[in-house]
């Protein structure tokens, strides 16, 4: 491949239908890379920004990308479009409930056992808005 191919240029889409970038990123870049980038320009007027890595999911082309893969073993040669601008969605775990009260939806489960049903949903509920809809 040649140096010009080796670039993507990514755009990142918040909830909110707002933008980060585009910016451009070699293909060796890893996700983690990619969601370390989002959060250092992160909107400092939003609330309820990330975190952490660990808090930021990433979509593009309807998967949820992984941290260990490189953007370039994450290509879809279906949207990914020569000189094109290439969307990922971003999708940010809300914040933790510390302490879900007694006889409430999701009681009985603690984050070692993969935290609330609660919790989980709205992650749940985020990816298949960006997904299906």
């Amino acid at each position: 491949m040649s140096g010009v191919q080796d670039q993507l240029e990514i755009r990142f889409r918040l909830t909110d239908g707002t933008d980060i970038g585009p910016k451009s990123f070699s293909a060796a870049t890893s996700v983690a890379t990619l969601k370390e980038n989002i959060l250092a320009q992160w909107p400092k007027e939003k609330e309820n920004g990330p975190k952490t890595v660990k808090d930021v999911k990433l979509i593009s082309a309807g998967r949820i990308l992984e941290n260990n893969r490189t953007i370039g073993e994450c290509r879809s040669p279906l949207c990914d479009i020569p000189g094109g601008v290439t969307t990922m969605h971003v999708v940010v775990q809300p914040p933790s409930l510390d302490k879900v009260p007694t006889g409430s939806f999701g009681a009985g489960l603690d984050s070692e056992s993969g935290g609330s049903l609660m919790r989980r949903g709205n992650w749940l509920m985020h990816i298949h808005h960006l997904i299906v809809f």
